[in-house]
């Protein structure tokens, strides 16, 4: 379980396919500090830490072709950034929203716009109402990051972006035509999923 707020970026710094997964092998500031076994969200995606190098300061990961269908992994390279998050404490703040970590889909950046020091992305989805539903004000996670949607369309979204999380997540890379990973709101999913079965 995650909170979609961000601690680090990583640097991925190698890649390697092994039948139908991969292996990312990811430098980080936190990778000193991790352990095998250990779940870690990398732009949202819940993967388990399977290697360390110290020296190095990197961890390697590994993908299956389940996670690499749903994620914008299966488009990942050698210099990538990824935004990385460890699983959250029992007894921590939630500081953004509940983030399982499983990516739903991908969506697609439809526009980027800078507002006087903040920044507008806009993102399409596609859409069920069964489980992939944004509503105003609600929350959604973009590679990972707990964020408020402030324009909600049927498989459309924005969101606003401070220049904190510009500067410290990898939102600086994303342009129009960038796949993102979505993870929406799971009590959304849990009511639109009820709602369905009462019809």
């Amino acid at each position: 379980m995650f909170t979609g707020i961000i601690e680090s970026l990583g640097k991925v710094t190698d890649i390697k396919k092994e039948q139908s997964n991969i292996h990312i092998t990811i430098e980080s500031p936190i990778s000193n500090e991790l352990k095998i076994d250990q779940s870690l969200a990398h732009s949202g995606v819940c993967l388990t830490v399977v290697n360390l190098s110290k020296e190095k300061s990197t961890h390697t990961v590994t993908a299956i072709d389940e996670t690499l269908k749903k994620s914008n992994f299966q488009y990942l390279k050698v210099g990538d950034f990824v935004n990385l998050e460890r699983a959250m404490k029992l007894n921590d703040r939630l500081d953004g929203h509940i983030v399982q970590g499983h990516v739903d889909q991908t969506g697609t950046c439809l526009d980027v716009k800078n507002e006087d020091g903040s920044w507008f992305f806009t993102f399409k989805y596609d859409f069920d109402f069964n489980k992939n539903i944004t509503i105003e004000k609600g929350s959604i996670s973009v590679n990972g990051v707990s964020l408020t949607v402030v324009d909600s369309k049927k498989d459309e979204f924005s969101v606003a972006i401070i220049p904190y999380t510009f500067e410290n997540t990898n939102f600086n890379q994303i342009k129009k035509g960038t796949t993102v990973n979505l993870e929406f709101d799971v009590i959304g999913k849990y009511i639109s999923r009820i709602s369905s079965l009462e019809k």
